[in-house]
């Protein structure tokens, strides 16, 4: 099979296309022919080595859609022939609830992920993919999806009468996030440094866009527009950005993390427990969350929003899209 693999650091100039064996699925493992993948911003830190455990040589990638071509022994699961979108959490090792980090990890490192022509996974990784997506579409949604679905519905209980705070639109999850919120209609103030990331998000529904390159004061924006502070933040970003979240919440407010990009947040506790805030972490998703999020994708209403689509020749070029920050939603590699 062909695969792009990661053999050295320093940048997606390293994505190079080689020629490997086809893997072979032991007990309780899938194989899966691979029709459509997608980049993470985490396939472009292991590549700058800005990420723990790295191993190398790897076939990145946590994204995928395809036929399932293979079943190891006792595995259990969609047929041969069934198309399917692989949950790339594994090991959550807990039915629901927060896993301990013991055993888990995520797809396509340390295991070799989904930018090739076949993966193996657990049978439990994979599901049947939504009928009203295409590959290309179904392909976008695992990593990002699942962390914005439990960021939005588990952690944060997102619902129509929030008005939800969206830091930094225009990446993978905070994408999904904010379609979320439209979708069960929640009021919606989005955030970013390009006007061009929030027209788009103008037009996925978004009520109020604020550039926070132009407006120093974006933070005071975002509260006046919100009558008060948001009552749901969702934040990936950290630094002064998450300080700045804190301190406009409206009294018993969510604020929900997922990242730090921007680096440590220093912060005033009173402006947590004076207002009876919820500051809640989270990461990934259980299967129970990722079964959920798939069927929000059912009927067709709901589509995850594809930046571009690269042929798997160009994942340099695709991860250079990312690393620049340049994509609104989901880069996807075509890989069949």
């Amino acid at each position: 099979m062909r695969a792009v693999r990661l053999t050295a650091l320093g940048g997606p100039e390293c994505f190079h296309v080689e020629t490997l064996a086809d893997p072979v699925p032991e007990a309780g493992e899938v194989l899966v022919r691979i029709s459509h993948a997608a980049l993470n911003r985490r396939d472009v830190y292991i590549a700058q080595g800005l990420y723990p455990g790295i191993e190398l040589p790897k076939t990145l990638g946590s994204d995928g859609a395809g036929t399932v071509a293979g079943l190891g022994q006792g595995a259990s699961g969609p047929a041969l022939g069934s198309v399917v979108v692989i949950d790339p959490q594994l090991g959550w090792g807990v039915p629901a609830g927060i896993h301990s980090g013991a055993g888990a990890s995520i797809l396509g490192m340390p295991r070799d992920g989904t930018f090739a022509e076949y993966v193996v996974v657990p049978a439990a990784n994979v599901f049947p993919k939504p009928a009203a997506l295409s590959d290309a579409q179904a392909a976008a949604i695992p990593l990002a999806g699942l962390t914005a679905y439990r960021a939005a519905f588990v952690r944060g209980r997102l619902a129509k009468d929030d008005v939800v705070l969206i830091t930094g639109v225009g990446g993978g999850v905070q994408t999904f996030v904010l379609l979320y919120a439209v979708h069960v209609g929640a009021r919606t103030i989005v955030t970013s440094t390009s006007d061009e990331k929030l027209a788009r998000a103008k037009a996925l529904g978004a009520d109020v866009t604020i550039n926070v390159r132009t407006s120093a004061a974006w933070h005071k924006e975002a509260r006046a527009a919100s009558d008060g502070g948001p009552t749901l933040t969702i934040d990936s970003l950290g630094g002064e950005t998450l300080a700045r979240c804190l301190e406009i919440a409206r009294p018993g407010g969510r604020v929900v993390i997922y990242g730090g990009t921007t680096g440590d947040a220093t912060i005033r506790p009173y402006a947590i427990f004076w207002k009876h805030l919820d500051v809640l972490g989270t990461s990934m998703g259980s299967p129970q969350d990722f079964a959920a999020m798939l069927a929000l994708f059912e009927s067709g209403a709901l589509r995850p929003v594809i930046d571009r689509v690269y042929p798997m020749d160009a994942c340099a070029a695709a991860a250079q899209r990312l690393l620049a920050s340049e994509q609104f939603g989901k880069v996807v590699l075509a890989v069949a």
